[in-house]
This record gives C-alpha cells, sequence and structure tokens, in this order.
C-alpha cells in the first residue's frame, strides 16, 4: 500500500459519495478502487459505479449535498495553464471541462485526471473515470509562452553579412 493518501470525495452515478483517501495516482486496479475511509477501513468502490473523484483540500465544505464544490464546471475564458483544455459528456448527461495534461497518459490508464476550471475551490483535480465518459472532445491546445517563432531565426538574420554590390 502507498504511503502517501491524499483526500477524496467519490461521486456516484447514483449520486450518492463517500469520503476517504486514495493515492495520488494509480489507485484502480481490475476495475476497483481501494480507498481508506474516514473510520481507517479499507473500501473497494467499482469504477463502475464513479461519476468523478474529486481530490479536495478539506471534507467540511459546509455543503452537505456537494461536498467537492464543483460551482464552476466550465471555463469562463480560455484557460491560462499549459495542457489540453478538454470537455467530457458524463454518462448521466453532466457536462464538465477542465485541463488535462498533453502526453500520453491519455491514451493509457483507467481514466482521465482534470485540473478544475475554478482552482479556487475545494477540488483541486478531478479523476474521470473511463466507464463515466459518453464524450471526449479537445477544445484546444493551449500553450505557454510565445506564439511568435523560435527567436533563433530572427536573430541569424541581424548577424548575417551582406554583400555590397
Amino acid at each position: 500500500m502507498p504511503v502517501s493518501r491524499k483526500k477524496v470525495i467519490v461521486r456516484k452515478l447514483s449520486r450518492d459519495w463517500l469520503s476517504g483517501y486514495l493515492p495520488p495516482s494509480a489507485f484502480v486496479l481490475h476495475e476497483q478502487a481501494e480507498m481508506l475511509d474516514l473510520a481507517g477501513k479499507i473500501i473497494s468502490v467499482s469504477m463502475l459505479e464513479v461519476k468523478w473523484i474529486c481530490f479536495v483540500r478539506d471534507f467540511q465544505s459546509g455543503d452537505a449535498h456537494q461536498p467537492e464544490r464543483l460551482l464552476r464546471k466550465t471555463f469562463v475564458t480560455r484557460p491560462r495553464s499549459h495542457g489540453l483544455w478538454v470537455r467530457a459528456r458524463l454518462k448521466d448527461n453532466d457536462l464538465i471541462e477542465g485541463l488535462a495534461q498533453n502526453d500520453l497518459t491519455m491514451l493509457d490508464g483507467e481514466g482521465l485526471f482534470l485540473t478544475p476550471p475554478d482552482t479556487r475551490s475545494n477540488t483541486q483535480r478531478i479523476f474521470l473515470p473511463r466507464q463515466a465518459v459518453t464524450e471526449l472532445e479537445v477544445l484546444a491546445v493551449i500553450r505557454t509562452g510565445s506564439r511568435r517563432g523560435a527567436p533563433d531565426a530572427v536573430q541569424e538574420s541581424l548577424f548575417e553579412q551582406q554583400n555590397s554590390p
């Protein structure tokens, strides 16, 4: 068992939820996640029942019906952080947007990690199991830095010797 565990809220498709602790990654094995609940017991959760898993700052959010506090599920403007801006439609017809890593983790694994639109909320990261996603749309590739060409190409033309006629 991993030593490091993070606080999570597991939202099921039935709208029920569980709170407990999971490792930060690689917690799904054979479509099951073994979660340590608040009482210290190991609970096996089937990924077929899970809508999302939210890695949260704290469990006491003040809202008994939505402890993950996902008040904003879409971006108001274009995200500024690096990654893939994606929109996912879930089995219960709910839409959620987020930033995913632009690497091979999109192709393999048991699901998709997203950074939510509101980074100041209680939820820091969201895990969407593959079984819960019915559609996945890449809205944009967000890159940080300049949009211009390579600065080396501009510099080279400044120092080239010109032949006089």
